[in-house]
């Protein structure tokens, strides 16, 4: 920030007014009132909203700005002794400009839906200057079930995915790179017809439909025509939105075929029919939108980049990180697993300037098991960014709100999505240190233990890990409930308990799968983790079991009736 040495105290704020313009759009009106609620909330001032009030002093202006430089949401902030302006891009910018007022002037932190750190400012004074940022990624989100529940939070986070609703700036315009073969060559439609179509799997054509497959025969000529067409109608019936999905379904098996092996011997992956298809199908759709991207996912057998084909101009590439050890920075020089990533991540960024991530922050196999990747949030999304990547989709409890140090990761992941350049340890201390309160410091000597103990053990876990993958056997898993059992014994309220007991779970989790134990202790400390998890609304154990299916068949294993 760019300062004049003087300062405005915010005390003297009072009696100033909150303005807008005439033709004011949704989110300039919301952020004026979040502005609005904030001061009153730190520093007991109701300041007056007026629109299209003349320019005068003693003003808060809160309004879009039609600097280019900003884009869609880059902020600028101006103090001065006798005016504060709040400007952003349209349409989220300028809710974003009110929000890092609030963090950088009032010292508010969104933390959770329902715990605003929100301190008394009446004795604070506001540099006077100028602040102006503007986020690299485009495209930024932290999937989580609380973000896609409460898009105002979400929002207040900066995650920009979630939520079509004007006030909040809607959601950006360019969309997840996802799998997409199973709707623009539907099964269903096609595949009695044209068997041909599909995937030649063990020689003959598939049939599998998990994962969205089966599959297609990517240098079927038919194919291109069909899957174009899908999209360019679905590109007609969203006018706005900048990307179509042209990608794999989530199974690896690809097709075999005499020709599709031909391209991928020759370009040394099976990422080589699949883009000649990507491109050739990408080709149709500029016909028609010439400035539509076409996206299509780096993953599992496609991640390799091809040895001469190159994406077209219109292409996008989502790398997928799901080999990765989640332990260690994906940079890390001494974490093995990774370095293949690196090494293909550095490839596409030597033909392609359009590069996105999709990244995996959490168990998939265990939702409610420790999982020590807090370390590596950090440096990954700086090593993105320094490769080139112009958004990330941190893939983490996206159909639960109870899953392990959920609140504490889905806080850190947003704000360094928002700004890399942030000391991601300092926001995971802040945060603990804010929602955890007299117990935080039991609770940083869990998280500090529970990476310290992976790394001692040697183990390179990746998203779908077991206990002993991350370090848990009956001593550790007994280690980590009497760390959490001892921040619940130092918790002095009512919310910092609730908060100790919903992280709690994981550690009970661990000493079920890991701890050893047999006979009426196991089965007692069953009841407790069920009657926790119902208390704190968990609704799946894991990516694909519900809480439902999962407790009955728990509740077996260790000797108790199923209901």
């Amino acid at each position: 920030m760019s300062a004049d040495n003087r300062s405005i105290p915010v005390a003297e704020l009072r009696g100033w007014t909150i303005c807008t313009r005439k033709d004011a759009s949704p989110s300039e009106t919301y952020a004026a009132e979040e502005l609005q609620r904030l001061l009153e909330a730190s520093a007991g001032l109701r300041l007056e909203v007026r629109q299209n009030a003349p320019e005068s002093s003693r003003q808060i202006r809160v309004h879009g700005s039609e600097d280019a430089s900003l884009g869609e949401e880059g902020v600028r902030l101006q103090v001065a002794p006798d005016a504060i302006v709040l400007a952003g891009g349209l349409p989220r910018g300028v809710l974003y400009a009110v929000y890092e007022f609030a963090e950088q002037y009032l010292g508010v932190r969104f933390l959770t839906v329902d715990h605003e750190h929100i301190p008394d400012a009446s004795g604070v004074s506001i540099p006077c200057g100028e602040h102006a940022y503007a986020t690299p990624f485009a495209f930024r989100w932290s999937y989580y079930r609380e973000n896609s529940d409460e898009p105002a939070f979400a929002a207040r986070l900066r995650v920009n995915t979630v939520s079509d609703e004007p006030r909040l700036g809607g959601r950006v315009r360019q969309q997840l790179i996802n799998h997409s073969f199973h709707w623009l060559v539907p099964y269903d439609q096609y595949g009695e017809s044209h068997p041909e179509y599909y995937a030649v799997v063990d020689g003959k054509r598939d049939t599998e439909t998990h994962g969205g497959g089966p599959q297609l025969c990517v240098t079927n000529p038919d194919i291109v025509r069909i899957a174009a067409g899908s999209a360019i109608a679905y590109l007609d019936s969203h006018p706005g939105i900048k990307n179509v999905s042209v990608s794999q379904a989530d199974t690896n098996r690809y097709c075999h075929c005499e020709a599709c092996e031909a391209v991928n011997e020759r370009e040394g992956t099976p990422m080589g029919s699949n883009l000649q298809f990507v491109n050739a199908v990408a080709e149709l759709i500029e016909e028609r939108h010439p400035d539509a991207k076409v996206g299509t996912l780096a993953y599992w057998y496609t991640r390799q980049r091809p040895k001469t084909m190159r994406p077209q101009h219109n292409v996008q590439i989502q790398l997928c990180s799901i080999e990765c050890c989640t332990l260690h920075a994906i940079d890390d020089p001494d974490c093995e697993t990774n370095r293949a990533f690196c090494r293909d991540m550095a490839e596409w960024g030597e033909v392609s300037d359009d590069i996105w991530v999709w990244n995996y922050n959490t168990n998939f196999r265990f939702y409610d098991l420790p999982f020590p990747n807090l370390r590596s949030i950090g440096p990954n999304v700086r090593y993105f960014l320094r490769n080139g990547a112009k958004g990330i989709f941190m893939q983490a409890n996206g159909n639960g709100r109870s899953g392990e140090m959920c609140d504490l990761r889905n806080h850190l992941i947003s704000r360094m999505l928002w700004n890399p350049s942030l000391d991601d340890r300092a926001v995971c201390e802040e945060f603990v240190r804010l929602h955890y309160g007299a117990a935080a410091d039991r609770v940083l000597e869990y998280v500090n233990w529970l990476h310290d103990n992976a790394g001692s053990k040697g183990v390179h876990p990746g998203c779908f890990p077991k206990p002993e993958d991350v370090g848990l056997n009956p001593e550790t898993a007994r280690r980590a409930f009497d760390l959490w059992a001892s921040a619940l014994g130092e918790a002095d309220s009512d919310d910092a308990r609730m908060r100790v007991e919903k992280g709690s779970i994981a550690a009970y989790r661990a000493l079920i799968d890991a701890g050893g134990l047999e006979g009426d202790e196991l089965k007692q400390l069953v009841l407790d983790y069920i009657a926790l998890c119902g208390k704190h609304g968990m609704t799946r154990v894991s990516e694909h079991q519900s809480v439902e299916d999962a407790f009955p068949a728990l509740r077996e294993r260790v000797g108790l009736p199923a209901s």
